[in-house]
């Protein structure tokens, strides 16, 4: 990998590098998560916006040159990414919106990219097994790619992951562990069992290779948007891998120059769980909070890439919000009743902070602004269900159902 430099420890007090063999996990020296590193030389010098135009494969692996995977690696069998970026006018307060639909990524989630990198690293380790602790998301993706590449995987995901995702799971052959207790319970459980049978980790805060997956998000929006940069990217976030990984993609872009400017970040975390935002105001060190929404994917009361999501928070002059269950709730609706997606509680949030902000003026209607669309909602039925409502229940008859429509307020033009 010669456009790969190393990987080097996030903690400015150590700093250690190490080479960026496909087994890298924490730092030996202090334990704090490692950062891959590129040489942005080597990528002016070898790759341009023209190779991508001409690249036939619409995947994730059309970005292969600006991830750390060998020359020899074959693409993962699922077709990973490349999701649509919608453009949408006067929808949510602003005058236009695109809204990144990662909830078409092959398992219904951003975490697909992740995942399928993972799978990829495994086979370069040589490793047959990979492992991780998860809400949910990032299990089933783990579950689908490993399947879909022979390998096995080994997950362990707290009691409250929805049925919608512990479904997936089963189905593609994963041996699943639904810890009694929460993320960290089941996160502590996992890293104990990998330890111990030498399995591949997938777990974000462990694997510095996850976020290099997560950031072709990035990646795609600014090659759909003609290689312009928005003004604002609004970001769910739960464990800071994702919100890292996107600052990531804009800033490798941004490197090796084939976009002018960087966007700023919207951090936008539940009411009932915002260690990280509250760190980035507080000026503190993060600390725990309560796992307390609906919004599973990104309940994660003690984040574990915390530290990067608040350094690409400052670094991108961005803000950060919190949105309650009631909003999130009235997104999934909005957002489906306007744009025809469907996004799950966790899918959604970013987008009801952009709702938030924009009512208080913090980011101006006329702004060029993404939102990320990070999971589908046929993950979640139950919330989805609670945001929708029932439906109108009708005798078969054309007189009761049209004093039901008048009951309900119906417009039948």
């Amino acid at each position: 990998m010669r456009h790969v430099k190393h990987v080097r420890c996030i903690n400015n007090a150590c700093n250690h590098v190490l080479a960026p063999k496909p087994d890298a996990t924490l730092c030996p020296m202090c334990g704090a998560v490692m950062d891959v590193e590129y040489d942005y030389n080597h990528l002016k010098a070898t790759i341009d916006r023209d190779a991508f135009a001409a690249y036939g494969d619409y995947s994730f692996w059309r970005y292969k040159a600006l991830m750390p995977v060998e020359e020899y690696s074959a693409p993962p069998p699922l077709r990973v990414g490349w999701t649509p970026l919608y453009k949408r006018h006067n929808v949510f307060g602003i005058d236009t919106l695109y809204i990144k639909d990662d909830g078409q990524n092959p398992t219904g989630s951003l975490k697909d990219r992740p995942s399928a990198l993972c799978v990829v690293k495994a086979i370069e380790a040589g490793s047959n097994s990979i492992a991780c602790a998860s809400t949910g998301n990032a299990a089933s993706s783990l579950a689908g790619n490993a399947a879909a590449a022979g390998l096995k995987s080994f997950i362990f995901v707290p009691e409250r992951a929805p049925k919608g995702k512990l479904a997936q799971l089963l189905i593609f052959g994963a041996t699943v562990v639904s810890v009694r207790g929460d993320y960290q319970d089941a996160f502590k459980l996992s890293s104990e069992a990998i330890a111990r049978w030498g399995w591949y980790s997938r777990n974000a805060a462990i694997n510095p290779y996850l976020m290099e997956g997560k950031k072709t998000v990035a990646l795609e929006i600014c090659e759909q948007l003609h290689w312009k940069a928005p003004d604002w990217v609004a970001v769910s976030v739960g464990d800071g891998c994702t919100l890292a990984a996107v600052w990531k993609g804009f800033y490798d872009l941004h490197q090796i120059g084939f976009i002018d400017k960087l966007p700023r970040l919207l951090s936008v975390q539940a009411a009932g769980c915002y260690p990280i935002n509250r760190a980035v105001r507080d000026g503190n060190d993060i600390r725990p909070m309560p796992e307390d929404t609906i919004a599973d994917s990104i309940a994660v009361g003690v984040p574990r890439n915390g530290i990067k999501a608040v350094r690409a928070i400052e670094a991108s002059n961005g803000l950060t919000i919190e949105v309650t269950d009631t909003e999130i709730l009235a997104t999934i609706r909005e957002l489906g009743a306007t744009c025809g997606i469907f996004g799950e509680p966790a899918g959604v949030t970013g987008l009801a902070g952009l709702k938030k902000a924009l009512s208080q003026g913090n980011i101006g209607r006329e702004e060029k602004v993404v939102t990320i669309i990070t999971g589908n909602g046929l993950k979640d039925i139950a919330n989805a269900l609670t945001a929708a409502g029932e439906p109108i229940s009708s005798p078969p008859d054309m007189q009761s159902l049209l004093s039901e429509f008048t009951k309900y307020g119906v417009a039948l033009r």
